[in-house]
């Protein structure tokens, strides 16, 4: 199977601008960029850029003609519309559809039960399967993004209070995954598109744990930070309860018990593609210093 024209949805928000610039400079790709047609963001010379009705079918199907494969970077309020996007692209002959994964494994039941509102992803994944024999897939699996975690404070360490939160102790280890790394690895799965066809694919930069973050931060800043204890448990019924209000930044603590708690439902280092891709090794020191900068790696 040959990759030559790749069409990248949601270039915009956390993600996004790190695939579209793996897309743009570390591969041969024609690259377009899909955008609502209210919108005025503005993207690289070096993409293409069109802007569509996301409701209309037949604007999508327009837009996917002549495009080998499509990546998927919706948030998740907007995954709601995604089995029209696959149908749009399976009529304009799509080859592959790569569906907005990015996250935690979801393809663990336990992790889908500790964050339900996951379940909005398995059901894409349950409709690509159905329909693999007109569209190929991949589910890219990295776990909570690296270096933005470290900037935002998600992953428990906060360089501006010099504060370290350990949930359960914070001893579980985690598979994280920097963002440049995330778009490296769009670029070698569309590269290897045989080898990738209808798989889960995991990749990380990192395995690591609450409690070595905090001191790898100590050891960067050369001081002692202040510790919070949490457990997984208050925070998980803090989080149900704000979404089951209708509340979703209880998205957030859902994710961080997943994610830091004693259960170690996001440690996939076991099912790890990143040699068989050829993902480059990092320092996880220095994607630490450039978290607690306020900078990604590769800034």
């Amino acid at each position: 199977m040959s990759i030559k024209n790749v069409v990248i949805i949601g270039a915009g928000g956390n993600l996004g601008p790190s695939i579209l610039k793996a897309l743009l400079n570390h591969s041969s790709f024609n690259v377009t960029v899909l955008s609502r047609k209210d919108s005025d963001k503005t993207f690289p010379d070096k993409a293409k850029v069109i802007r569509v009705d996301y409701d209309s079918f037949d604007d999508l199907k327009s837009a996917f003609a002549g495009q080998d494969a499509i990546v998927s970077n919706l948030a998740t309020s907007a995954l709601a519309i995604e089995p029209k996007i696959i149908d749009a692209a399976i009529a304009a002959g799509v080859k592959r559809y790569l569906p907005s994964e990015f996250g935690s494994n979801t393809t663990d039941p336990r992790l889908v039960a500790a964050v339900p509102v996951s379940q909005g992803k398995v059901s894409i994944q349950d409709y690509l399967k159905s329909k693999s024999k007109e569209i190929s897939y991949t589910n890219v699996i990295t776990g909570p993004f690296f270096d933005w975690g470290i900037k935002v404070g998600f992953l428990g360490i906060n360089g501006q209070t010099k504060t370290g939160t350990l949930i359960d102790g914070g001893k579980a280890k985690f598979s994280s995954t920097n963002l440049s790394q995330i778009g490296l690895a769009v670029v070698k799965i569309l590269e290897h598109a045989e080898e990738t066809k209808n798989q889960d694919v995991f990749v990380s930069s990192f395995e690591t744990s609450q409690k070595e973050l905090l001191e790898k931060a100590e050891k960067i800043t050369g001081e002692k930070w202040k510790v919070e204890e949490l457990s997984s448990k208050a925070l998980r019924e803090e989080g149900l309860k704000k979404v089951q209000a209708g509340d979703f930044s209880g998205v957030v603590p859902l994710l961080q018990a997943a994610v830091s708690g004693e259960e170690a439902l996001a440690d996939h280092s076991a099912y790890l593609w990143n040699e068989k891709l050829g993902l480059p090794k990092e320092d996880l020191e220095e994607s630490i210093k450039a978290g607690l900068s306020g900078k990604l790696v590769g800034e």
